[in-house]
């Protein structure tokens, strides 16, 4: 009884972080190139993209995000 309690809160756990994990590409692609916009006047003054990541946390996502987007050859995708 106790086992069966257990399995179907280890199951509800891991099925709530599966759904959490699902990535909306298109959105995140399309925030991303939002950003980059707003940061490309940094970046054409000469600040490196890589101190820029480093001081905005969304940057060091979008980064991310990209990264992962070109990996998995998602349409929009784009090197930074």
């Amino acid at each position: 009884m106790r086992a069966s309690y257990v399995a179907l809160i280890v199951l509800a756990l891991m099925s709530s972080r599966a759904a959490a994990a699902v990535i909306d590409w298109q959105a995140e692609l399309q925030r991303c190139r939002a950003l980059r916009e707003s940061v490309a006047p940094l970046l054409q003054a000469g600040e490196g993209i890589s101190a820029v990541g480093r001081s905005n946390r969304s940057i060091r996502r979008c980064i991310w995000i990209q990264r992962i987007a070109v990996r998995r050859k998602i349409p929009g995708a784009e090197v930074w």
